[in-house]
């Protein structure tokens, strides 16, 4: 018989990778998204981003389907149907000729690692419980904080030595490998007898409850403005720090740096939400983000849209603390009202909410000028936006 503790560090060591998919999609790209826009002939400096915002666009789809397929069809043949999507997106990334193309592949390898994402954590709760789940996610959550400080560096080091294309055989690689490790090594956790068949009706029922009840619609949009941000600064960051600050060869380091402010966040939050509760600490974080935005704002318009590199730098570090507190906190308040539809609900909120992220913080991209400003105002208008929206949801709490 084997080991019960190995099997256990084993499916922790699964389920980690299989959610560091998406970041690491993500963030091992930016390195290279202007020599991919140049080769490839992007009518515009600023279609970069589309490489970024595809992929998001690809993930919300993914993100209402994969939940309730996988309560039909089990966990397992919906992530091995997803990462076949995945693997697909990245051939045709990596043989594109043309822009539309590795768009288009783009597109498709984030609806297939949305799979990974959202079924693996419900691998995790059909089987374990309590301090064993607890146990499960702190380390996910470990390797989701470390994915976006190393992604960047391992682009950068690829680029030192091969093609931009070579990034694509490495996402292909590891899809593959999550794939035959879950089909051969995982067994399938959740049994038929407790499936349930997929049901439009049920979706639709549950998108209705979100959009009519104040807190989880007020928060769902809260969530999907912060999170837009947060698509307003991964569109644009290789373009503001390696271009605009002259950046490129530390590029890899600044992004570390940032995301370490979402990290010391994350830890933060777990010491303090249980003391201070999600609102209360939200409501700190959302004052703060604002406050940090409006003085970013004044400097940079005063300095003509370059304010000094350690100003800015300072500045983003700040504000990704303030927003680490804010993600998963604006989450479970959404949630906090759907408990009777958790699953549906779980679905419909995540779709929603990264769709506004990738409208808002999409479009807010492509006004970008060679300053910061755009930058700067998308995160102060789209704080604002939060602002008035959770007081909105407040208010109307019963």
């Amino acid at each position: 018989m084997r080991d019960t503790a190995k099997l256990s560090v084993e499916f922790i060591l699964l389920v980690a990778l299989l959610n560091a998919m998406v970041a690491m999609s993500i963030d091992t790209m930016l390195p290279a998204i202007g020599t991919i826009a140049h080769e490839l002939g992007a009518a515009d400096p600023n279609s970069r981003q589309f490489i970024i915002t595809t992929f998001f666009g690809g993930l919300t789809l993914g993100t209402l389907i994969y939940g309730p397929w996988s309560d039909a069809l089990g966990r397992k043949p919906t992530i091995v149907i997803g990462l076949t999507f995945y693997a697909l997106g990245s051939l045709i990334c990596l043989f594109s000729v043309n822009f539309p193309m590795i768009l288009i592949g783009r597109a498709i390898q984030g609806f297939g690692a949305s799979a990974p994402r959202i079924v693996s954590i419900a691998m995790v709760r059909d089987g374990q419980a309590g301090a064993a789940m607890a146990r499960v996610m702190s380390f996910v959550m470990m390797v989701f904080m470390l994915v976006p400080m190393l992604a960047p560096s391992i682009g950068t080091l690829v680029l030192l030595f091969a093609d931009w294309r070579m990034i694509f055989v490495g996402f292909l690689a590891v899809g593959v490998i999550a794939g035959l490790w879950l089909w051969f090594r995982q067994a399938e956790t959740l049994p038929p007898d407790r499936r349930t068949p997929l049901a439009v009706g049920s979706l639709i029922s549950a998108a209705w409850e979100v959009l009519r009840n104040p807190i989880a619609m007020g928060y769902t949009v809260a969530a999907g403005t912060i999170f837009g941000a947060f698509i307003v600064y991964l569109g644009t960051s290789q373009q503001v720090f390696a271009e605009l600050y002259g950046q490129g060869a530390y590029f890899a380091l600044w992004f570390a740096f940032f995301a370490g402010g979402m990290a010391i966040a994350m830890m933060v939050n777990a010491r303090l939400v249980m003391r201070l509760g999600m609102r209360r600490l939200s409501k700190y974080a959302l004052r703060g983000f604002l406050v940090l935005a409006a003085m970013a704002l004044v400097v940079s318009l005063l300095a003509h849209g370059l304010p000094p590199l350690w100003f800015i730098a300072g500045y983003l570090f700040l504000s990704f603390f303030c927003s680490g507190l804010l993600f998963g906190n604006f989450n479970a308040i959404a949630m906090e009202p759907m408990g009777r539809i958790a699953g549906m609900a779980a679905a419909i909120i995540g779709s929603l909410s990264s769709l506004i992220a990738i409208v808002t913080g999409g479009y807010i991209g492509q006004l970008y000028n060679g300053t910061v400003i755009p930058l700067v105002g998308g995160f102060a208008g789209l704080g604002l936006v939060t602002f008035l929206v959770t007081e909105w949801a407040e208010r109307r709490r019963t």
